[in-house]
């Protein structure tokens, strides 16, 4: 029943796989070789359509027929990348596809020479101040255009972009919204438009067209906006409604999990995109993040190896290298690499954030924080550049520079325990401990997934000689610590041991004492231990007490079992 609503929605999958082959056919006359390759992938996982029913070509128009030489000498041209001698040719025609072509190779030319002009002094840390001086003549000329309702879909997509490359986003905005309302199959257009989106409430104010297109692109703005559990329900019905075989989809799946943390599953899935498209290079530099933080040496120089075969002057290619040294702690070669990708994409957001984390390793705080930066720049929604340079700020001392930093990746990751603890660490060193607290427990509810939320919450309540609070976060660590079957830091649970065991010797609860004291002995806490329970066995005969295990069944394995304890953290949390 459900497919069949979802086949419904997407309706006849034959029309859809009709669509796909005009439009790449109208994608790559234009030179617009992404959005044809993005189509061509998509068209690839329906299946093949019979000679009858494959989609007759586009009407010709007196004007195309009129451009017919000019444009195929041009589009010659501008597949060798000869944009001005492009230009030229196409200069006076009339038809809507040779004047696009006329823009687009001006607007082409023009990136070209600020990449050419960009002197090899410059490091790639200043690449971006050099500007692209057709954008303005580009955006007038474009301008009288869409005032008199002049554009088609392509052009509107192209004077999108300029006014993005001028920063007018707002205007921007507009433009792409109308160039996808004119042209819903152009996937160019919806991810220069997702670019530009901030946030949830922006994304559903827009006016788009209700086209099966819009479900792909909702399933990325959900992705990159963090909504994973939206993102992975919404490819989940792309595949059950017959884009089962797409390798996008595979690899949006991968990159939402990698968002999430969940890294196994994500590994699972690029090693499945990798064995159907063992060629491919996109997202393999997420793919080698994984291999990275799994410290998967042999697997990451693999991959490295593999991709400077296919292609070593790829964006891509220069990260996944950069990672491998890193990975071996070779910092200086790592950012080299890094470097290498920005000469290559200047707006490859990865490449600046893992830059950023470069120079962090070698102690160049300042162009770490000039790295970071610059992501922020290229995408404002990426936490890991806000996160990186609250850390920087953090190291240079400054906590008000931090807390505005974390701040901002806490908002674009709520659930992320890692940017709460840090967010409770910068109220700590200014002294507002009340929002640490809410910060650590928040962080605590949520998962936290380095262990230490309720080990600094316990720690912020004993300076402040909140003993039962503190004693009750210790205890809660430690059953945490235990229940998750992991080796635990020894020094960390024989500070909470000491404390609890102090604890219970102050409320005469002897037993309890005892046996936090004992366990201290196993935790590198001898001394300690044997201290607390001499000072047990001096008061043990005159006073008795009934005998119990604070922590349910840890003396036999080990493993706690949790219990309802009389303290009270309410009052923390936010």
């Amino acid at each position: 029943m459900k497919m069949a609503a979802l086949c419904s929605e997407f309706g006849d999958l034959a029309q859809i796989k009709k669509q796909l082959i005009s439009v790449i056919s109208l994608c790559k006359e234009r030179g617009l070789l992404h959005s044809a390759k993005w189509a061509s992938e998509l068209a690839f996982a329906l299946d093949p359509l019979p000679k009858d029913d494959l989609p007759a070509a586009p009407p010709f128009t007196e004007e195309d027929a009129q451009d017919l030489d000019a444009l195929t000498l041009a589009k010659s041209y501008f597949d060798l990348k000869e944009y001005d001698r492009a230009a030229y040719f196409l200069k006076g025609c009339c038809s809507q596809k040779a004047y696009f072509l006329y823009m687009y190779s001006r607007y082409l030319s023009g990136e070209k020479k600020k990449d050419d002009e960009t002197v090899d002094s410059l490091g790639p840390l200043e690449k971006g101040q050099v500007r692209n001086e057709a954008l303005r003549e580009l955006r007038v000329e474009l301008s009288k255009k869409h005032t008199a309702r002049e554009l088609d879909g392509f052009t509107l997509y192209l004077y999108g972009v300029v006014l993005r490359k001028l920063d007018l986003l707002k205007e921007a905005v507009e433009v792409f919204v109308e160039a996808i309302q004119a042209l819903p199959l152009h996937w160019g257009a919806w991810v220069e438009l997702s670019n530009l989106i901030t946030n949830i409430e922006m994304l559903k104010s827009l006016s788009l067209p209700d086209c099966w297109i819009k479900d792909f692109f909702m399933a990325h703005m959900y992705t990159e906006l963090q909504m994973i559990k939206e993102a992975l329900q919404k490819y989940q019905n792309l595949i059950e409604a017959g884009f089962s075989k797409s390798t996008y989809i595979i690899s949006q799946i991968a990159v939402a999990y990698h968002n999430i943390r969940d890294i196994d599953q994500a590994l699972t899935l690029f090693n499945e995109l990798r064995e159907q498209d063992p060629y491919r290079i996109d997202n393999m530099d997420t793919f080698s993040n994984l291999l990275y933080v799994k410290s998967m040496k042999p697997e990451l120089s693999y991959l490295a190896h593999n991709l400077v075969e296919i292609d070593k002057y790829r964006v891509e290619t220069c990260c996944v290298i950069g990672n491998y040294y890193s990975l071996r702690s070779q910092h200086e070669k790592a950012a080299l690499y890094f470097q290498r990708a920005l000469k290559l994409n200047p707006r490859c957001l990865g490449a600046w954030t893992l830059m950023g984390h470069e120079y962090m390793e070698m102690k160049n705080t300042s162009a770490a924080i000039q790295a970071y930066r610059h992501a922020i720049e290229v995408n404002k929604r990426d936490y890991r550049a806000w996160y990186g340079l609250g850390q920087t700020y953090e190291i240079l001392k400054m906590p008000f520079y931090c807390l505005y930093y974390y701040r901002k990746a806490h908002q674009l990751r709520p659930s992320d325990s890692r940017m709460l603890v840090a967010l409770g660490e910068s109220y700590e060193k200014l002294s507002q401990q009340v929002e640490a607290k809410k910060c650590y427990w928040r962080a605590y509810s949520v998962g936290d997934v380095e262990k230490m939320a309720l080990l600094k919450l316990a720690k912020l309540h004993e300076q402040l000689n909140e003993s039962d609070d503190a004693a009750q976060c210790y205890m809660l660590y430690i059953q945490d610590i235990f229940s998750c079957g992991e080796q635990p830091e020894h020094a960390e649970v024989s500070t909470a041991l000491r404390y609890l065991g102090q604890y219970y010797f102050k409320n005469k609860l002897y037993d309890e004492a005892a046996l936090c004291a004992q366990r201290c002995c196993d935790f590198n806490a001898r001394e300690e231990g044997k201290a607390l329970l001499r000072q047990i066995s001096q008061v043990r005969d005159q006073i008795e007490t009934p005998s119990a295990d604070p922590f349910g069944t840890l003396s036999n394995n080990n493993t706690p079992v949790r219990r309802v304890s009389p303290l009270n953290l309410i009052s923390f949390t936010p």
